[in-house]
């Protein structure tokens, strides 16, 4: 009996639903996090008769086939890059991307990854880093005795050093587009790297048209849509409730067969 195998894929795809609704909840307040939905299709069918097939001697043929589907696989997590809210924190070195982009991270190895987390920090060497002490890209220095910093919506970053009234340019924040951001692979710690599904990354100035612009003292929040979610999540149990149905029935239909004389 087929039934037993095709729902415990059912049960082994709504798991891994569950799996991801539960990562979003988990980061519904993580700064610039994207959700992602679990994205499923249908396995090979076992065509047990044609469609078209010759019927009869007058050529009639047959309308529809008799295929049964072995089940469902997972396809992949689509993430969903829409844009989360923004609040203000007053922190100087906070920044909000508003729009498309990601500022880019230079990592220990020599790699780049890509983030929409803007809660920047200074390094003991005074560069722009993020919370976990990697150098934002350009590298930016602030210098010393500075009192207060200025970012631009446009990426410009200014310090005003000690009682000097006019502010020194030191740098240009940019940003990195990808044609298919969905195709970005996440890394953990608020980072995604490119991949061949992604494309390469295109380097952009900030208020480009169709590029991000800077929001200094603002941070973008989590996209989650916790009621969503909840909702989606009372879903992916009722389908793992029925393919276990569909398994203790399976059962039970093979109990009676075995039972007949």
């Amino acid at each position: 009996m087929k039934a037993l195998g095709i729902a415990a894929t059912g049960m082994m795809a709504q798991q891994t639903n569950v799996d991801v609704i539960s990562n979003n909840i988990a980061n519904a307040n993580t700064t610039g996090f994207k959700s992602s939905r679990a994205s499923f299709t249908d396995l090979i069918y076992e065509n047990m008769a044609r469609e078209g097939a010759v019927t009869g001697e007058g050529g009639t043929t047959r309308p529809a086939g008799i295929n049964v589907g072995m089940g469902v696989r997972t396809a992949g997590t689509v993430r969903l890059n829409t844009q989360g809210g923004l609040v203000q924190t007053e922190n100087q070195l906070d920044v909000a991307l508003d729009g498309r982009g990601y500022l880019t991270v230079n990592m220990p190895d020599g790699s780049q990854a890509y983030t929409r987390d803007g809660s920047l920090n200074l390094s003991p060497q005074g560069q722009l880093v993020t919370q976990d002490g990697y150098e934002v890209a350009p590298g930016i220095v602030i210098p010393d005795k500075t009192v207060r910093v200025e970012i631009s919506e446009t990426g410009i970053v200014s310090a005003f050093v000690e009682n000097d009234p006019v502010p020194v340019e030191v740098g240009q924040l940019t940003l990195t587009t990808f044609i298919n951001d969905a195709g970005m692979r996440p890394l953990g710690k608020n980072l995604l790297e490119s991949t061949v599904a992604s494309g390469d990354p295109i380097a952009a100035v900030p208020g480009e048209p169709g590029v991000a612009i800077l929001r200094q003292g603002y941070l973008e929040t989590s996209n989650v849509d916790i009621i969503r979610q909840i909702t989606d999540l009372i879903s992916a149990q009722r389908a793992y409730e029925m393919n276990s149905k569909a398994i203790e029935t399976a059962d039970q239909m093979m109990s009676a067969a075995n039972q007949i004389k």
